[in-house]
């Protein structure tokens, strides 16, 4: 009972993370145009994987999608190789569960669930190790170009879809941990024992059934004397 638990807490966490991770890459906000050291902002730039935006004064954004997949930075390409991944695997990792949870009907005897469990939780921690490393590795471009002294072009700060991202990314890890664990606590369930007592007799096992009844009842004929019987 407590595995199964664990595996239902395992499965919603890790689902959880796999839509925060999903959810990253359609968000425009991977990283915003910082307006430190400014006094009048005119203009609000703002990215993410695919492409590049501008806000102007009036509140209207612009977009423009990165022409070339070649000639993009190798981070951009790297993070968005790292994203699909993720999400591809907890894709996967989700399936697996599925047929590795004790509260499933499919999957085959219990000893085959709990390895397809094993697995599922695997994934996840593979989904969330690719979505960890890329929001790192975007981040840590963002925060290198806004410390360096000498990049005298726009500089940007961390987006809402890097933390989201992080999120879904811990999540993931967490609920594949849990599914790990929920496999350990399946192991050291004891075993039912039985005992050998012997053969018995047809009479004896007939005395047993019936004295477990409570009340034995003597097969032959029942016989009643009084006191003027020898009489």
């Amino acid at each position: 009972m407590a595995s199964t638990a664990l595996e239902i807490i395992a499965f919603t966490v890790s689902i959880s993370g796999w839509v925060l991770v999903s959810s990253t890459l359609p968000t425009d906000y991977w990283k915003v145009s910082t307006i430190d050291g400014t006094v009048i902002t005119t203009a609000t730039y703002f990215a993410n994987l695919w492409k590049m935006c501008v806000t102007d004064s009036t509140g209207v954004a612009n977009c423009k999608d990165f022409p070339s997949m070649l000639a993009l930075d190798g981070y951009i390409q790297a993070c968005r190789g790292l994203m699909i991944a993720a999400v591809s695997l907890g894709f996967f990792g989700s399936i697996f569960a599925l047929f590795g949870m004790k509260c499933t009907k499919v999957g085959g005897s219990d000893k085959a669930k709990a390895k397809i469990a094993c697995l599922a939780g695997i994934v996840f921690i593979l989904s969330g190790l690719c979505s960890m490393t890329g929001c790192s590795l975007y981040a840590n471009k963002i925060t290198t170009e806004f410390f360096d002294p000498l990049y005298m072009e726009q500089k940007y700060e961390l987006g809402a879809a890097l933390f989201i991202g992080w999120a879904g990314a811990s999540l993931c890890i967490i609920g594949g941990v849990i599914f790990c664990f929920s496999i350990s606590d399946n192991n050291k369930t004891p075993r039912m024992g039985y005992t050998y007592n012997g053969p018995t007799s047809v009479m004896s096992s007939r005395t047993k059934y019936h004295g477990g009844e409570g009340d034995f009842k003597s097969t032959g004929p029942s016989k009643q004397f009084d006191k003027n019987a020898y009489v």
